[in-house]
């Protein structure tokens, strides 16, 4: 497999961007998501909004990323999941 460079420095901060409807279990179902992949993260420094017309919301996770494979292996399940609509 190729490796990627990254301009990155690990370990570093990296706040990941999951916007999806407002639906029941969505935010829960993203932290469980987040901590299987970044097991330190703390879940209460999770930033929730809502859009102006309510029907979608974003959370942003602030990880600390180790690695740029667990930043890959993270936005991959992240974007794959069925209640989420982009990631960044």
């Amino acid at each position: 497999m190729e490796e990627r460079t990254t301009l990155l420095e690990f370990p570093c901060d990296f706040p990941i961007k999951i916007m999806g409807e407002a639906r029941e279990g969505f935010a829960d179902a993203m932290l469980e998501l987040v901590l299987r992949h970044a097991p330190d993260f703390v879940a209460a420094s999770t930033e929730m909004k809502a859009s102006s017309s309510g029907k979608y919301v974003s959370l942003t996770c602030t990880i600390t990323a180790v690695s740029q494979a667990q930043l890959d292996d993270l936005y991959r399940e992240i974007s794959s999941h069925p209640m989420v609509s982009m990631a960044l």
